[in-house]
């Protein structure tokens, strides 16, 4: 809990810090620390009334101001968007504490660092949170502009709820100048974007297969599916007859008597089946099927022996071919009278699983598409928006579920056809809707692209320019953006930025020009996206389109709320002064590099050539104790309100304030997942008390201390006082270093190691008496007092960026401010770290040297005093007297020099917690303890000798020897 004075219990209570005897006539005379600042935080009441208090002042506005007037170089941490959808959990916390640490070193570092945070307001959880909120009867009343208000309701009272929710974790930004994305300034520039992409040939329209959730009816991108474990298809095994083939292929003459072995984990794509893709390079055979039918199976070679084993018969191979010589060859549909060809595929086709041919549905999938495009294949894709079979897949399976009664419906039909060879479950990543945590499907649709492979090389060489933190993080988003086909911009939602496009009502022919866009964006800067579901198609075209409204509809897609905040960089980093493009940091989950990462990187390579970003860097998933993530069902979810304000049983669940959580942020490994529980709040807690004790301790000391009054040079302080200066110098440069580079845990530990082991352990527990025992303006209490007050000018700048409540709260405590001086912590702390870097001592320095000297020696008195004390020789440490023995003359030296007192303040018994000292030039012991550079020595303990003095409790042989004051010391 902090230093307390030796012989006098520690008292949180009023002015006095420690509590005097009255039997005592001397206790009047000890200096003991005078402060109002509590040991107990109380953070559930004080850092509000703080928060309140810097609003009112405008703290963050006027340091930003100055920074700006000062000449403060521009610092840009762009805050991605978190969605407006319900309460903040730990993630969040951790995110925006992370990123306020950041933007509040780059102030106290003399930057111009504005921070605007922004939200994400649009797209399919908001729509369902409105709908899931009104009765059957309201919804079908909704009309899209009645949805839409609804949504923008929604989405501003979540915004308002969880802004004040990042303002209680201490998060300072420009709230009332937030960034919205549904926002109309927002809306325009993020059609700009579009704008330019489309008329740079980045965007088109095109059928093709897309991730379409059937829950949601819309169609998905790969950052909104999850790969939930456990998931189980029904997989089969198919024989599909072989009808006609080509000389050379192998197959000559085997019409009708030869079946291809096809493997699918989708029934329900069997009826948009147009081609079977083999691997031109694998080796494939002609098997007979043992058991006299005569029936032949082609299947992969290096496949034979497992598909015989899952069918259970024997498979003899008659004839082995290459993959090359089966294109051409055709075969009858099993279940339709159609014929389709055998076609060759890519890599994608091994013989790792199945059997080594393909079923392709190019409706149906990414890879089937790409081969069907080369063949001409078509699309076909009997599937409609809710996941049903449509007429195209015949009468006998229409309207079947694809995820649901249509697996079963068409294995039955495989197996009256005799087309089954087996049936099995198979295990294996399956993708879902990650909002309705449902199962999605490939299904072609109609819908609007953007071409990465038109921009994709620059994205690459974007990416190089970048630095990713942690360095893992390059490779990651290098091989997503390498394997990224086109990006499906367009979603059947009503609750997003509309797709500014016209269609021909007769051709079904897109419209769109650059006096569209022009137009469409002009009325939503001015009304915003409503203006597009508003207004007659006559009123949203320009006036060179205006004859042609009546052949002219306007389209109904809106745009992936990934193109929403992937264009943040266009409405926000570059749209404002206060900002710079790119931006110098985007910070946020490891997930976001398949996500707003990525998004944000295509939209600006596409636009402008560079990535939106100079630096990204990335943190982890916060689980719980025992490594596992939170869920309701484990019951293990932490709240981040009820560390801050405690929970609803307070001794339970105490209230440890914003600052405690944020101490937690700060001493994680953010690059990995991180864990967090009640054992760890509660151990943050205690670190977070002991360094609270430390600044009360110091506060208390400096009640009579004026600055200007009582200056005492930086040569003329006593030794001690220039090492723990020296010390703290260090620790500065080494703080600074590790916020520059985001090693917040690093920061955490060097500053929570000089608390405890340069400040607690060694320090303030030395120089005790000099604060107490010496008189009140002498040269040897005012100089420590000194040296206290540069300590506290110091350590509180270096812990306000994660500890903002903390070190203000310490600051307005602070005694002898003047007025003029700055209001505020954040506003005094200027200069802090350049003016402390003079304190700084040589390598060689013979006062650095001594002291690292004297420390080890201390180190080893202590060991030898714990050990008496156990011992029962001695009980408090004032009752002994050290014995060291050595025969160094240059420890002796060293040694006598400071029992001597030559440094002027602190004599060696101070050093070492003791009444007396005595030194024997002697050899010291076996196993004796070295000091490097100076020899060896070994230490003993006995009980000092003389009386204890009633005034400083040291042990003396001059107590008695003053008349009338006969009880003290000299």
């Amino acid at each position: 809990s902090g230093p307390v004075p030796r012989g006098v219990s520690a008292s949180a209570k009023g002015k006095g810090s420690g509590k005097k005897d009255d039997d005592n006539p001397y206790s009047d005379t000890v200096l003991l620390p005078q402060t109002d600042f509590s040991m107990r935080a109380n953070a559930k009441k004080r850092e509000p009334e703080l928060q309140q208090w810097w609003r009112e002042n405008r703290v963050y506005e006027e340091l930003l101001r100055q920074n700006r007037e000062a000449g403060g170089d521009q610092f840009t941490l762009h805050d991605g968007p978190p969605y407006a959808n319900g309460t903040l959990h730990l993630g969040h916390a951790m995110n925006k504490v992370l990123k306020d640490i950041i933007v509040k070193h780059r102030l106290l570092s003399g930057k111009a660092a504005a921070f605007v945070p922004g939200w994400d307001c649009h797209g399919l959880p908001i729509e369902l949170k409105v709908l899931q909120s009104l009765k059957s009867k309201e919804r079908k009343g909704l009309t899209p502009m009645s949805m839409r208000g609804k949504a923008r309701d929604f989405a501003l009272k979540t915004i308002g709820e969880q802004a004040e929710q990042f303002k209680r974790y201490g998060v300072w930004g420009d709230y009332d100048r937030r960034y919205q994305t549904l926002d109309p300034e927002y809306e325009a520039n993020q059609l700009e974007v579009f704008g330019k992409m489309f008329l740079e040939g980045h965007i088109y329209r095109g059928l093709k297969p897309v991730n379409w959730s059937p829950s949601s009816r819309t169609a998905l991108a790969e950052a909104e599916l999850e790969y939930p474990p456990g998931h189980t298809s029904r997989s089969i095994y198919v024989a599909i007859p072989v009808v006609e083939t080509k000389e050379g292929s192998g197959l000559e003459g085997l019409e009708g008597k030869c079946s291809l072995a096809i493997w699918t984990t989708t029934p329900w794509t069997i009826p948009a089946n147009l081609a079977v893709a083999v691997n031109a390079e694998i080796d494939y055979a002609v098997c007979e099927v043992e058991g006299g039918s005569g029936e032949l199976l082609v299947v992969a070679q290096d496949l034979v022996e497992s598909l015989s084993a899952k069918i259970g018969k024997g498979l003899v191979v008659t004839k082995a071919i290459k993959g090359s010589q089966l294109e051409g060859c055709a075969y009858k549909h099993p279940l339709y009278d159609r014929t389709s060809p055998v076609v060759l595929g890519g890599d994608y086709i091994t013989t790792e699983s199945g059997t080594g041919l393909v079923h392709t549905a190019p409706g149906h999938g990414q890879d089937d598409f790409i081969v069907g495009q080369r063949y001409g294949l078509g699309v076909l894709s009997p599937v409609d928006d809710a996941g049903r079979l449509t007429e195209e897949a015949g009468e006998e399976f229409a309207g079947m579920n694809v995820l649901g009664d249509a697996n079963g419906a068409i294995i039955e039909a495989l197996q009256r056809e005799g087309a089954l060879l087996l049936e099995e479950s198979y295990e294996h990543k399956y993708p879902y809707d990650w909002r309705t945590k449902k199962p999605t499907i490939f299904r072609a649709t109609e819908q609007w692209f953007a071409s990465v492979d038109g921009f994709k090389a620059d994205a690459l060489g974007a990416i190089d320019s970048v630095e990713w933190i942690p360095k893992a993080g390059v490779k990651r988003i290098r091989a997503m953006t390498s394997d990224r086909s086109d990006w499906c911009i367009s979603r059947q939602r009503k609750w997003g930025v509309p797709i500014p496009v016209f269609y021909r009502k007769d051709t079904n022919e897109a419209v769109v020009t650059e006096d569209t866009l022009e137009h469409v964006i002009g009325l939503v800067r001015e009304r915003g996206s409503d203006a597009w579901f508003e207004l007659p198609v006559e009123e949203l075209l320009p006036e060179s389109l205006r004859a042609e409204a009546a052949n002219l509809t306007k389209g109904e897609d809106t745009m992936d709320v990934w193109f929403d905040s992937g264009s943040s960089w266009a409405g926000v980093v570059s749209a404002r002064e206060e900002l710079s493009y790119p931006a110098d940091l985007y910070l946020e989950g490891s997930d976001q590099h398949r996500g707003w990462f990525q998004s944000s990187l295509l939209t600006s390579v596409a636009v402008n050539g560079c990535a939106p970003y100079k630096t990204v860097l990335t943190h982890g998933f916060v689980l719980d104790e025992k490594g596992a993530k939170m869920s309701k069902s484990l019951g293990n979810i932490i709240d981040p309100k009820e560390i801050i304000e405690g929970g609803s049983n307070q001794k339970k669940d105490p209230a440890y304030g914003a600052d405690t959580l944020r101490l937690w942020v700060s001493s994680v490994d953010y690059s990995s997942d991180v864990l967090i529980g009640p054992n760890i709040i509660k151990q943050t807690s205690e670190i977070y008390r002991k360094l609270r004790g430390t600044l009360r301790f110091v506060l208390g000391n400096l009640h009579d201390f004026s600055e200007a009054e009582a200056a005492v040079s930086h040569g003329d302080l006593p030794a001690i006082d220039r090492y723990v200066l020296h010390q703290l110098a260090s620790l500065a440069e080494e703080v600074d270093a590790n916020f520059r580079s985001y090693q917040f845990s690093k920061v955490f530990q060097s500053i929570q190691r000089f608390n405890v082991v340069d400040l607690s352990q060694f320090y303030l527990d030395v120089v005790k008496d000099r604060l107490y025992i010496r008189g009140a303006d002498s040269f040897e209490r005012r100089s420590c007092q000194q040296t206290l007050r540069l300590i506290l000018d110091t350590l509180l700048p270096m812990i306000a960026p994660i500890l903002p409540h903390l070190a203000e709260d310490a600051y307005q405590n602070l005694p002898g401010r003047q007025e003029g001086d700055p209001e505020s912590i954040f506003l005094a702390a200027g200069g802090a770290l350049t003016a402390c870097q003079a304190w700084k001592l040589d390598a060689g320095d013979e006062t650095l040297r001594d002291l690292e000297a004297l420390r080890t020696v201390r180190g080893e008195v202590n060991r030898v005093a714990e050990a008496a004390r156990k011992d029962k020789v001695i009980g408090s440490s004032l009752e002994s007297k050290v014995v060291i023995r050595s025969s160094s003359p240059e420890l002796l030296g060293l040694l006598s020099r400071y029992t001597a007192s030559d440094n002027g303040v602190d004599e060696l018994r101070y050093l070492f917690i003791c009444s007396q000292v005595e030194l024997q030039d002697a050899e010291a012991a076996e196993g004796a303890c070295e000091v490097e550079g100076f020899g060896n020595f070994e230490a003993r303990i006995e009980r000092a000798e003389g009386k204890r003095c009633a005034r400083c409790w040291n042990y003396c042989d001059t107590v008695g020897s003053f008349a009338g004051h006969e009880e003290v010391c000299e």
